[in-house]
């Protein structure tokens, strides 16, 4: 029995309380439920939207205060694990909880007994328990709902990255080497099996940026051997040292199909030397990666270029939310593709 079978990798059902875009989608749901409801008893618009202020303090407090509890618990289930009905529980416990603190904590205030002279206390902390589960099972959904996109991201890296005519070229490029350059030839074939150990990984585990980097590396050194003079590679990295690139944390697969679009559709088509430009930086608390590669019409306008750029698309929104993005654009003839992302 392996080690991965006796501890299971624990499935984590809490929302990213901390993803700014999570964040947003908890507080216009809270607060357009809690404003639809005061219209729903027509009293009046200025008077129902005087209540709704009043109210959004409570609903801004509490509703913040569970995200950071929930945040720091996803956390401490991260490394710990928990039962799913355990981190269900929590999503409606955390929000009930801290609602009865802060109306606990403000029931002896004069403002607080005259703006909410008939507040319902046991009706509020049922109501901050439903909204939590009902918050929790949405997201959940929403994650199971993008899965299709993670196993279409793991059969594209399994079918498309590893394409027959690229490992047909590649074992090829080997073999002419073998006789002439024979240490050459055993850093490809290195590089090669580097390559299919970390294809054949799941596409939402973790990997540093300096190892997805040094993946990057030997995909290129092996397309190197088959393209020769005609691929030509330039790394720019600033505002990262060896460090801060270890710790930086990126899914795997991230980079590679970024650099392997560049190649197969602005470096193969090409009939002289190309060159692809790679810049890595860090602005804040982000990572941003540019790849720039030679644009040709007929190549980037296929319909394969489009569905490798919005594979990656669909893996960013499922794991970051808005806080990361992928866009595309032309600059003197050359194709431009950024990628932003959290420097977790």
């Amino acid at each position: 029995m392996t080690e991965t079978e006796k501890h299971p990798k624990t499935e984590i059902l809490i929302p990213d309380c901390c993803n700014i875009g999570i964040v947003i989608r908890v507080l216009i749901s809270v607060n357009l439920v809690v404003l639809l409801s005061l219209l729903a008893r027509g009293q009046g618009l200025a008077f129902n939207f005087q209540e709704f202020v009043e109210t959004a303090m409570l609903v801004e407090a509490i509703c913040l205060g569970s995200l950071l509890l929930l945040c720091g618990f996803r956390r401490v289930v991260e490394q710990r694990g928990a039962a799913a009905w355990l981190q269900r529980m929590a999503c409606g416990v955390v929000p009930a909880l801290l609602g009865y603190l802060v109306l606990a904590s403000l029931a002896s205030m004069e403002w607080f007994v005259f703006s909410f002279p008939r507040l319902n206390w046991g009706f509020s902390v049922l109501l901050c328990f439903l909204m939590g589960v009902v918050l929790q099972n949405y997201f959940e959904l929403r994650t199971r709902a993008f899965s299709p996109a993670l196993g279409e991201a793991r059969l594209q890296a399994l079918q498309a990255r590893i394409r027959p005519h690229f490992l047909f070229n590649s074992l090829n490029a080997v073999l002419s080497l073998i006789r002439s350059e024979p240490r050459r030839a055993e850093t490809a074939l290195e590089d090669l099996a580097d390559l299919f150990r970390v294809l054949m990984r799941d596409t939402r585990e973790q990997s540093s940026l300096h190892d997805e980097i040094v993946l990057c590396k030997q995909y290129l050194a092996i397309e190197k051997i088959r393209l020769g003079e005609r691929l030509m590679v330039e790394w720019r990295i600033s505002n990262l040292d060896e460090k801060a690139l270890s710790e930086s944390k990126i899914p795997v697969l991230l980079l590679q199909p970024l650099l392997e679009n560049a190649v197969h559709y602005g470096v193969e088509p090409s009939t002289k030397p190309a060159l692809i430009d790679i810049e890595v930086q860090k602005i804040l608390d982000k990572i941003e990666v540019k790849v720039t590669n030679p644009y040709h019409q007929e190549a980037q306008m296929s319909l394969g270029n489009h569905m490798a750029l919005d594979n990656i698309r669909q893996r960013l929104k499922l794991l970051y939310d808005i806080e990361a993005q992928l866009s595309t654009n032309m600059a003197d003839g050359m194709f431009v593709v950024q990628l932003i992302f959290p420097a977790h």
